[in-house]
């Protein structure tokens, strides 16, 4: 499931060729809405919420979409060759007199009235890249239940809207702990909250969710896929294992002497401890 980063970059792309034109083709590809009749609107905003996106037109209508693992929206210049894939995964396609928008592989595809947009996103917690974004009430939300694992509660997009698991891991190793710690158990979980805020914001006009500071490739984040690979910052081998259950599985990553607390309790890891070791701590 992609980021809140790369959802807002693809928000600011539809935004940029549709907004403020006259859909000259609409085609929706999905039962539901196969005979809709687009063509002729305005298009007047195409905004993020957390990861969904709702394409606003005139006389009241949205188009909610979201990616989800695998779908992607691309933008094409009159004439250009769609290239994002065959014909048959395509699910939407919006297109005015100077570009063309097409969504591939879109498992949600939804036409709604606007003033109904809460209906699909309302369930939704404090969007962190939102102009109505509100940190008191993320930590409010992660804290009602402090015995979830920290992971776990920061993927939940009902405390706050964007986080994936590239941050999900990378927002733990920051916060020193690893992805099982019981969010109650953090000194100062506003902090946490803080810093995810920062890196989306840090991230949302370029790709690769960069943690670390460094846009070198194989150098962009602490832990995440890096299994096996040295931390960046002590050198001890990188762990993997599977967290939660399926469907809703994750993969986390930890450094085992860079953040305390809790391992899985079962489950293969990859890697295996260098300096430091698996029980050793730094002393905090």
């Amino acid at each position: 499931m992609p980021e809140g980063d790369s959802v807002y970059r693809a928000a600011a792309r539809l935004h940029a060729a549709l907004a403020g034109r006259v859909l000259t083709t609409a085609d929706l590809r999905v039962p539901a809405h196969a005979t809709a009749a687009l063509a002729g609107r305005h298009v007047l905003e195409v905004a993020p919420r957390g990861k969904h996106l709702l394409t606003r037109l005139d006389g009241g209508l949205t188009l909610h979409t979201h990616l989800r693992m695998d779908g992607r929206w691309e933008v094409y210049r009159p004439g250009e060759r769609w290239t994002g894939g065959p014909a048959h995964q395509i699910r939407a396609v919006l297109g005015t007199d100077g570009a063309t928008a097409v969504g591939y592989r879109l498992p949600v595809v939804e036409l709604l009235r606007t003033a109904d947009e809460e209906r699909a996103v309302g369930h939704l917690g404090p969007d962190l890249l939102g102009p109505g974004w509100d940190a008191a009430e993320a930590v409010r939300r992660l804290l009602a239940h402090p015995e979830r694992p920290v992971a776990e509660a920061l993927l939940d997009q009902r405390n706050l809207a964007g986080i994936g698991n590239v941050y999900a891991n990378e927002l733990c190793f920051l916060a020193g702990v690893t992805p099982w710690t019981p969010i109650g158990d953090l000194p100062r979980p506003d902090r946490l909250v803080e810093r995810a805020r920062q890196l989306l914001d840090a991230n949302r006009l370029r790709p690769g969710h960069i943690t670390t500071g460094d846009t070198r490739p194989g150098r962009r984040h602490w832990v995440y896929g890096r299994a096996g690979r040295p931390c960046p910052r002590c050198g001890t081998q990188v762990l993997t294992a599977t967290r939660g259950t399926p469907p809703q599985d994750r993969v986390a990553f930890w450094c085992p002497y860079c953040q305390r607390g809790p391992a899985p309790a079962a489950g293969p890891t990859r890697g295996r401890p260098g300096p430091g070791g698996a029980g050793r701590r730094r002393g905090r």
